[in-house]
């Protein structure tokens, strides 16, 4: 060793961001497991890197002692006056003892440690730097996949995409690239592992947000996302500015901007909502594209009898249920559907021409 490995040291802290010090303490660490290895040793010994130069040297610690019982560990209070004569009782005596070609095991022994150092800083900011994008959608390009997982390269490192995590008519080959929400970034001994996921609400939240500007400067915020990833989905949409329309915000011009997200979700189906106080113009507006009559609600319950019109009921309902699922879902309230036919033999309400509940919603196939 010499002033060329402490000049590296200072290049890879430069560089790398690790500490000049912490290499070497590591270093020196280490050459103590490696110096009682290689020459078959059990005494207590310290190993000291020159900060400057480079120079090791290997120092055997030993206990003062009146009577020496295991001379590795021990000096006796004489044999150390012979050294220094300010020495005491239980004192530490350091007696160099640098073997003559540790020289080659020292080299040998920094670059596994500062090749380690490296490896686990580089991790350690792959994990940073992802830990920050958790909740948030990446980019990346597909790289195999076997019986359980799509494996995506993300540049510094491949993330995990779990087939239960694909959307039903999903299929992706090498070389694809995808788009994916970040639903955990764990710390794990074999470096960072990043999840995806294809059919979370958030990935729907995301799109909306970078591709509605309205959304992302604030001044229209989601409410509330409800998902079956592949075929529908709802969402539900406020303005805190009472001139911007948050429903046409999202639509954008021409279907522009719901139909972006639309083609990034192979054709899922999206019912863009307005969000009210009200709970029942909520969920009025939550069973669209179907018409609603009259919403009854039940506090005791949180649960609301939606009465539509006869010949909107099974829209109301959709195909095994869907519409409702998905508005109950989304507005977080049960939701009853009774066809006007339905709620007049059932509870007396008189059938008329009542007219519709107004409704501010689009839905998006």
């Amino acid at each position: 060793m010499n002033t060329d490995f402490i000049d590296a040291l200072h290049e890879i802290e430069s560089t790398k961001g690790i500490s000049k010090d912490i290499l070497i303490e590591a270093i020196e660490a280490a050459l103590i497991s490696s110096y009682k290895r290689n020459f078959n040793t059990a005494q207590n010994v310290r190993v000291d890197i020159n900060r400057h130069t480079g120079v090791i040297r290997v120092y055997a610690r030993k206990n003062v002692v009146d009577e020496v019982l295991d001379p590795r560990l021990e000096i006796s209070l004489d044999a150390a006056r012979e050294i220094n004569l300010n020495y005491q009782h239980d004192d530490i005596v350091e007696i160099e003892v640098t073997p003559r070609d540790f020289g080659r095991i020292a080299a040998q022994t920094a670059k596994q440690v500062v090749t380690q150092r490296i490896r686990e800083a580089e991790r350690g900011l792959i994990y940073n730097a992802f830990i920050e994008k958790e909740e948030d959608i990446v980019t990346g390009i597909v790289q195999r996949q076997d019986t359980r997982n799509v494996y995506v390269d993300l540049g510094k490192v491949e993330a995990v995409l779990p087939l239960t995590e694909l959307m039903p008519t999903e299929k992706f080959k090498h070389g694809d690239r995808i788009k994916a929400y970040i639903t955990k970034v764990d710390n794990t001994p074999k470096g960072p592992q990043i999840i995806l996921s294809r059919t979370h609400p958030g990935l729907l939240k995301r799109l909306f947000e970078l591709e509605v500007p309205e959304i992302f400067d604030g001044v229209v915020e989601i409410r509330s996302v409800a998902r079956e990833a592949g075929f529908r989905s709802k969402i539900a949409v406020h303005s805190r500015n009472a001139e911007v329309d948050p429903v046409g915000s999202c639509v954008g011009q021409k279907g522009l901007r719901v139909q972006t997200i639309v083609g990034e979700l192979k054709g899922e189906k999206i019912d863009i909502v307005r969000w009210s106080e009200s709970v029942e113009e909520y969920v009025a507006n939550a069973l669209s594209p179907s018409k609603v009559l009259e919403v009854n609600v039940f506090e005791s319950e949180k649960m609301c009898r939606v009465i539509v019109p006869d010949y909107q009921l099974s829209l109301a309902i959709g195909i095994k249920g869907q519409n409702a699922r998905l508005a109950a879902k989304l507005t977080g309230w049960k939701i009853d559907i009774k066809s006007e036919t339905q709620a007049e033999q059932e509870f007396g309400r008189p059938k008329d021409a009542s007219e519709e509940m107004h409704q501010d919603s689009v839905s998006i196939d």
